[in-house]
């Protein structure tokens, strides 16, 4: 294991990419699936909030199929996955989608815009059991449609009428979250919230170059925060990444 992350991480089988591995191997048998080495870059804080460790679960369950030449669908390698975490489905797909349920009922989008992002975590890892318990109300009402059109000032605009339930539990545990928000907008994103169950915040900005700018101005400031500017995922007319 390397990555600027790495040493937060257990080697054993308290690593998700290890448990993904031996969930598979369980599922179709020791004799299909020989020894391999896997070599994990750890680059994303952890327990952070953007799923850093399911998509490397996902990414191992996706790569160790296609290794061992495994005779496994992909309704097959969500169900396993959903085992080690309600988010693996969606990142078992590796495109944007709408995600229901528990995160396992998931829906491709056929065409969804790459978005410039900017992520901003201050330092701080949080529990998602803790914010889960931390919650002060579990019957919230569900979350507006997309809109019809699918460009950044429609999304922009759509984003503003949503929320994220766990964002108050969990700036109630870790008050800095507050902070990597306000470092956002100052740095005049045009949308910022937090991040599934945090830290980790997030920026929309209308081209990639402005974030980059945005991040530089972010990491100028706060040094010793995790900043990376990214760009979202594009879904052509088919829904294919």
């Amino acid at each position: 294991m390397s990555g600027r992350y790495a040493a937060g991480l257990p080697l054993d089988s308290g690593n998700l990419v290890v448990k993904a591995r031996d969930a598979l191997r369980r599922e179709v048998g020791a004799q299909h699936t020989p020894p391999v080495a896997i070599r994990l870059e750890k680059n994303l804080p952890i327990s952070s909030g953007v799923g850093g460790g399911s998509s490397d679960a996902a990414a191992a369950l996706n790569g160790l199929a296609r290794l061992w030449k495994l005779d496994i669908d992909g309704n097959s390698l969500a169900r396993i996955g959903l085992t080690l975490g309600a988010d693996l489905p969606m990142c078992l797909k590796g495109k944007p989608l709408v995600a229901r349920g528990i995160g396992d009922e998931v829906s491709p989008l056929p065409a969804f815009p790459a978005l410039g992002l900017v992520l901003v975590n201050p330092g701080v890892a949080i529990s998602t059991p803790d914010v889960f318990n931390a919650l002060s109300r579990r019957d919230n009402e569900a979350l507006p449609p997309l809109p019809k059109r699918l460009d950044f000032h429609a999304i922009r605009n759509w984003l503003e009428t949503t929320r994220n339930d766990l964002e108050a539990a969990a700036r109630s545990i870790e008050p800095a979250i507050g902070e990597a928000l306000k470092a956002l907008k100052r740095a005049d994103a045009a949308f910022a919230r937090m991040s599934g169950s945090g830290a980790t915040c997030f920026g929309l900005f209308e081209t990639g170059n402005v974030a980059k700018r945005a991040a530089i101005e972010i990491r100028a400031r706060h040094p010793d925060w995790f900043v990376a500017a990214t760009r979202s995922m594009e879904a052509d007319a088919d829904g294919e990444a």
